[in-house]
C-alpha cells in the first residue's frame, strides 16, 4: 500500500477533492486515506464521532445536487477513475461523549464506580492525558456484546457502501483481538477485497504483534522516530514482519510537520521520505508533505484556509520513490533486513534480501542532514550475496557506472544511495 492521506479539513468539501486525488495519482500513490468523515460531537474533533451514519456537514457542498452520501460516493468514484482506492478511519474504541448512543445504550460504555462515563487516556512524558470529549466503548464487559458488535459491523458496511475499500483502525490495540478476528473475518467473507490496517503506535512490539495476529493486512511502524542508530526499530521489525507487513511514514496527521521540525532542511525531509519508502512494505505521506507545509494538521482547528504556499516541491522525488517501490518487489514486502557495520558512524548501511524473489537491496544513507560524509569500500558487491551486478536505482544522482574495485563516494547531506541486484537462480 502506497498511501496518500487526504486530510478532509484541509482539503475542504468533497467537490474540492479531485485536484488532490489527481495530484496523488500523478505521484504514483495507489490508496487515498481520509480521516473520519462522520458527524462529530460538540468538540468538533474528527475522532469524536457523535453519529456514525451521518456525514460531517463541514465537508458537504451546499450547491451540489447530490445528497450527503452521494457526495461521498462521487469522491470515491473520482479516486477510482484515477486508479486509486479509498480507505477511511474506523473509530470503534470510543465515540463522542455527547453522542445519543451514551443514552440509548448506556450498557455499551465503560463507567466509573459513580456511574459516570470513562474517557480514553494515555501517558505522555509521564503525564496522564485524558480526552474528555470521548466515551470509551466497553468491549470487554458490556452486557450486550452482540448488540455492540452488530452496531460496529453496520458501521463498516455503511462505509463500504459509500465506496471505501479499506480501513485504518484507530487505536486498534485497545480493542479486543477476538472482536477484530470476528469483524475482519465476517467482513472479508462478504467483501473479500476489503483491507484492514491497524494503528498500533505507542504500544510495545509484542502488543503490535498480537494485534496483527487478529487478521490485519498491515500495521503502522514507528520508523519515523528512529535515530538510525538504536537497535529497537529492527527488533520491532523482525518481531512483526512474518506476521503482517507494515507501513512507514515520515510524518502523519498526529505529528509535527517534518519541514517545520527540521527547520526547513530539505535534505532532511528527502532523507526521511526515502527511508519511509524503502524500509517497509507500505508507506504513507499526508497532504502537504510534498510542498513542505509547516502548519500541523489539527483534528479540530484545521480549515481549508490553512492551505500554505509551497515552501518546496517534492512531487518528482516522491514520484520516483513510488515508481521504484513498485518496480522492485523487495520494496513491497517485509524481508530480512540487517544494519551492516561501517567505520563511519554517520553512515547507515542497510541490507535487505527478499524472501519471495531473488532480489537484494543495499541502502547507503547519510545520517547527517547538514554535512557531506565520505563513503569508501574496496568492493561494494561484498555487502550482498548476489553474483549479479548492482544497479543504482537512487532517487537522485544515480550512477551509470559502479566500479567493481574501490568504490568511493561523497554523500551529500541526508543523501541515500539505493542499489538492487539479484541472487544467482542456480544458487537458490
Amino acid at each position: 500500500m502506497i498511501i496518500y492521506n487526504l486530510f478532509p479539513p484541509l482539503a475542504g468539501t468533497f467537490g474540492n477533492w479531485e485536484s488532490h486525488i489527481e495530484r496523488a495519482a500523478d505521484m504514483g500513490f495507489d490508496w487515498i486515506f481520509v480521516n473520519p468523515i462522520q458527524k462529530p460531537g460538540q468538540s468538533g474533533s474528527l475522532y469524536s464521532i457523535a453519529d456514525y451514519f451521518q456525514v460531517n456537514p463541514r465537508f458537504l457542498d451546499r450547491d451540489s445536487p447530490l445528497p450527503p452520501e452521494g457526495q461521498v460516493k462521487a469522491a470515491a468514484l473520482t479516486a477510482e477513475r484515477h486508479g486509486l482506492r479509498m480507505m477511511v478511519d474506523l473509530v470503534i474504541n470510543h465515540c463522542a461523549v455527547d453522542s445519543e448512543l451514551t443514552r440509548q445504550h448506556p450498557e455499551w460504555f465503560v463507567r466509573h464506580s459513580d456511574g459516570s462515563i470513562a474517557h480514553p487516556f494515555c501517558k505522555e512524558n509521564g503525564k496522564t492525558v485524558v480526552w474528555g470529549d470521548l466515551a470509551r466503548f466497553n468491549h470487554e464487559h458490556t452486557s450486550d456484546s452482540d448488540g455492540l458488535y452488530r452496531f460496529i459491523y453496520k458501521i463498516v458496511e455503511y462505509l463500504i457502501q459509500l465506496g471505501f475499500h479499506g480501513f485504518r483502525c484507530d487505536a486498534a490495540y485497545q480493542v479486543p483481538r477476538r472482536l477484530w478476528r470476528r469483524l475482519i473475518g465476517e467482513v472479508k467473507k462478504r467483501y473479500p477485497d476489503t483491507v484492514f490496517t491497524a494503528e498500533t503506535l505507542g504500544c510495545t512490539p509484542e502488543q503490535t504483534k498480537e494485534t496483527a495476529r487478529a487478521g490485519f493486512d498491515y500495521v503502522y511502524n514507528s520508523s519515523k522516530w528512529w535515530d538510525f542508530r538504536a537497535p529497537w526499530l529492527l527488533a520491532q521489525y523482525q518481531l512483526t514482519r512474518e506476521v503482517t507487513p507494515s507501513i512507514s511514514f515520515p510524518e502523519s496527521h498526529d505529528t509535527e510537520r517534518l519541514f517545520q521540525e527540521m527547520q526547513g532542511n530539505v535534505a532532511a525531509v528527502k532523507q526521511r521520505c526515502l527511508f519511509a519508502a524503502f524500509f517497509s512494505a507500505g508507506s504513507l505521506i499526508p497532504i502537504g508533505f510534498e510542498f513542505g507545509f509547516r502548519k500541523r494538521l489539527d483534528v479540530v482547528k484545521t480549515r481549508p484556509e490553512d492551505w500554505e504556499p509551497p515552501n518546496i516541491d517534492l512531487r518528482d522525488f516522491i514520484r520516483n520513490a513510488n515508481t521504484t517501490k513498485k518496480r522492485y518487489k523487495i520494496f513491497e514486502e517485509e524481508c530480512p533486513t540487517i544494519v551492516l557495520p561501517y567505520q563511519n558512524p554517520n553512515i547507515l548501511l542497510l541490507w535487505k534480501a527478499s524472501a519471495k524473489t531473488l532480489e537484494e537491496a543495499l541502502i547507503i544513507l547519510n545520517k547527517d542532514v547538514w554535512n557531506w560524509q565520505h563513503f569508501q569500500v574496496d568492493n561494494l558487491s561484498a555487502f550482498v550475496q548476489a553474483g549479479a551486478p548492482l544497479r543504482d536505482v537512487s532517487l537522485e544522482y544515480a550512477l551509470d557506472y559502479i566500479p567493481t574495485q574501490t568504490f568511493s563516494y561523497d554523500l551529500r547531506p541526508g543523501q541515500g544511495l539505493v542499489f538492487v541486484t539479484e541472487r544467482d537462480v542456480s544458487a537458490e
